[in-house]
């Protein structure tokens, strides 16, 4: 079967077979049976959508207020499960308010940042919930960053007053130096095994706020939905961070139209989160669906594949959110007799590929994959609402695919100037139209905000999110994730999408993960295909049957010229891989201290690469 990445007027290059990585075409019979299979759970579908609808920017309405609500309707009911501890509804809230008090008392308003740095725990949320309590903004730093990029990320969001877990101490201690006055007095250091010692001011969270009142601050009912609640940042897979503003408005959206109306939660189920907190799926995604059904949120401290399903037994749970990587880490140990003793019924979240979808809702027994599409940025979500297979779901509001030329780098435009929606079927740049009802919140930079920004495309004077995203329009408004833009490289005279070809990889018996990226060869056109593998434990690979695996699966210009191989992948916190320093590395020989092989034309295998090959490639004395 030719699986043919994408053609450079944004549209597949095979007729047989359209779509990267085969996510299926929608029918309407699909959504006709989604529909159908909904109709038990209609009323929290309805009660989602309504709130979606009648949610509006100016109302006077928060995320702190959603919690008041809760402790008073339902006081004793378990709000958040950690470890052997449980907080109920009303405990969690006289926790916050406290919280919130002592924050007022170091005079923090609304409008005011509050940097938080902790790993998973059960104070993490209460700093980011007194904080939004008070109208303030939670800016969420990264735990696993570090000096420049760290000093970097608070120097955006001008913290007033910082909460830092101990366990955080020996990453402030690469920045601490270098920060204003100002901000070293107001640095709190949240207290965990209570084995560290702690510079400056030190919080036993529970003595520090014993004495403040637990009454809700009067600021909470204040506080509009168009206000910002927390700073959210990209990854920096691409260069350094950036801060997204996230608004109570978007939040709710997120809420109502996901926790709700999508995954359907009620106040018996509980969601476990093993993702970091700071990330916009825990945070955003699982907090906001828990806190809509007035469930529970049942906290793991880090993610890990051995414990994983022990602890969602322990907690009861019934649903999980999830990066898509996290799904194949847990889908690569070996089966139990256990991988389907659990109560889980619906998991959401992003990045699920084509190639595990099935193999993973099987072995696991997963009823519902409430796969979504979206970004801390973007002003829309696409929710797997009618849990279809191999999809991102339906998105009601306005955007379109547009055509788009990878070679030169931005949406085709026709002859007047505008740009052209891609057909059923095929792949195209997805873009969000900006508008009263979806607000682009941006960047607390100003300039990156402008430059996602689309102006005159469809007609004069509109406005449009660039997501920076290839999607597949599946139809019947349904769409699935193809590609980054910045992932796609030119090869070839051909467009080559990286999630294609590490698909294809990871078909092969061994291999437990592939990053595919292109590099540049001094004195040819366009970029190569280049590969880093991590093999599983005891694999080596067989070469000859790699490349017949690859060459009977990928169009020629697909296959890597380029393969490294790695003992394990570098990963952000939030699962994503390190692709920056593996194209900086490329194959060049003395910045890659692992094998590298290569390809030739012609060539029946693979075969490694030497210094001679290597130098004979750079001085452009071998053809491609």
């Amino acid at each position: 079967m030719n699986r043919s990445a994408i053609s450079a007027d944004g549209y597949s290059s095979s007729a047989d077979n359209p779509v990267s990585a085969s996510p299926r075409q929608v029918s309407f019979f699909n959504v006709l049976r989604g529909a159908v299979a909904i109709l038990p759970e209609a009323g929290i579908a309805l009660r989602g959508l309504t709130a979606l609808i009648t949610t509006k920017p100016e109302k006077k309405k928060s995320i702190g207020l959603l919690l008041e609500q809760h402790a008073a309707l339902q006081p004793r009911h378990i709000a958040i499960r950690y470890q052997d501890i449980t907080w109920s509804y009303r405990e969690l809230n006289q926790k916050v308010n406290r919280m919130a008090h002592l924050l007022m008392a170091q005079g923090v308003r609304a409008g005011d940042s509050v940097g938080v740095m902790l790993e998973n725990r059960p104070e993490t949320l209460i700093a980011v919930l007194a904080t939004v309590k008070l109208g303030a903004i939670a800016g969420m730093l990264n735990t696993s960053q570090r000096g420049e990029v760290l000093e970097h990320s608070i120097n955006l969001i001008q913290p007033k007053v910082m909460l830092i877990g101990e366990e955080m101490l020996d990453h402030m201690a690469t920045v601490e130096r270098s920060l204003p006055m100002s901000l070293k007095a107001q640095l709190y250091y949240v207290a965990d095994t209570g084995q560290r010692e702690c510079p400056g001011h030190y919080l036993n969270l529970d003595d520090a706020i014993t004495g403040m009142p637990d009454n809700n601050p009067t600021t909470t009912r204040e506080v509009r939905m168009h206000q910002p609640c927390y700073y959210i940042f990209t990854s920096g897979t691409t260069g350094l961070p950036k801060a997204s503003v996230m608004s109570h408005y978007r939040w709710f959206k997120s809420m109502a139209g996901m926790g709700l109306a999508s995954m359907r939660l009620n106040k018996h189920d509980v969601l476990y989160v093993s993702l970091p907190l700071y990330h916009n799926n825990a945070l955003t995604v699982s907090l906001a669906a828990v806190l809509g059904a007035g469930a529970c949120i049942a906290i793991s401290r880090k993610f890990s594949v051995s414990r994983f399903w022990d602890e969602i037994r322990e907690h009861g749970a019934t649903g999980f959110c999830y990066i898509g990587e996290l799904c194949r880490y847990l889908l690569n140990t070996q089966p139990t007799d256990k991988d389907r003793r659990h109560n889980i019924r619906v998991i959401i979240g992003n990045g699920l590929r084509a190639d595990i979808w099935m193999e993973f809702k099987q072995r696991f027994g997963i009823h519902h994959v409430n796969e979504f599409y979206g970004a801390s940025e973007c002003n829309l979500v696409f929710t797997n609402a009618l849990n279809l297979d191999q999809t991102a779901g339906i998105c009601p509001l306005s955007y379109n695919i547009v055509a788009y030329d990878i070679e030169s780098d931005q949406p085709v435009r026709n002859d007047k100037g505008f740009m052209e929606p891609v057909k059923k079927g095929h792949s195209g740049l997805l873009i969000t139209e900006v508008n009263d009802k979806q607000p682009f919140d941006g960047y607390t930079d100003e300039e990156a905000s402008n430059k996602k920004l689309f102006r005159d495309v469809f007609k004069k004077g509109d406005c449009w999110f660039n997501t920076g995203d290839l999607v597949i329009n599946q139809g019947y408004k349904h769409v699935a994730f193809a590609d980054r833009l910045g992932d796609t490289f030119r090869w070839k005279g051909e467009n080559v999408a990286t999630t294609e070809v590490e698909s294809i990889l990871m078909e092969f018996p061994g291999v437990e993960h592939a990053v595919v990226y292109g590099v540049e060869i001094p004195h040819t056109d366009g970029r190569a295909g280049m590969a880093a593998l991590t093999m599983k434990p005891g694999y080596q690979p067989d070469w000859s049957s790699l490349t017949r695996h690859l060459r009977e699966k990928l169009p020629a210009y697909a296959v890597p010229v380029f393969i490294r191989l790695q003992p394990q992948e570098e990963i952000t916190g939030t699962f994503k891989y390190r692709k920056v320093e593996l194209k900086n590395d490329a194959y060049h020989l003395d910045k890659v201290a692992v094998p590298v092989m290569y390809l030739a034309a012609g060539q029946t295998d693979y075969e490694p690469l030497t210094d001679s090959l290597w130098q004979d490639i750079d001085a452009g004395r071998i053809s491609f």
